[in-house]
């Protein structure tokens, strides 16, 4: 048995447990932020035995889309913030990062 950890953009979620969903994988949402945009993120906890991960990645892969994203730069620490004019910058958003854990024992109660 396996545990997926899926960090997904929040805009992404819906569309990806509703996708998993529909192929009868269960999922645990725990709401969390990013680190370098400060955006709200989506973590999904996902268990499935062995055979079935490659399914797993696979919907996970084709509902959880890169996309570039004008964000404004924030305002250097210490400087003169006066003369300071932040430029929009282009990064790259969205995607997914997934943690496959082996899991010795599950328990429900």
């Amino acid at each position: 048995m396996k545990l997926l950890i899926a960090v997904v953009q929040d805009k992404d979620s819906n569309r990806l447990i509703q996708a998993l969903g529909n192929r009868h994988f269960k999922t645990t949402k725990l709401a969390s932020t990013g680190g370098f945009l400060k955006e709200g993120n989506t973590t999904l906890m996902i268990g499935c035995e062995d055979h079935e991960v490659e399914t797993a990645l696979d919907i996970i892969r084709d509902n959880c889309s890169q996309r570039e994203q004008m964000v404004a730069p924030i305002s250097p620490m210490g400087g003169n913030a006066d003369s300071y004019i932040p430029k929009p910058v282009k990064v790259e958003v969205g995607g997914a990062t997934v943690f496959v854990l082996p899991i010795e024992s599950f328990f429900q109660f």
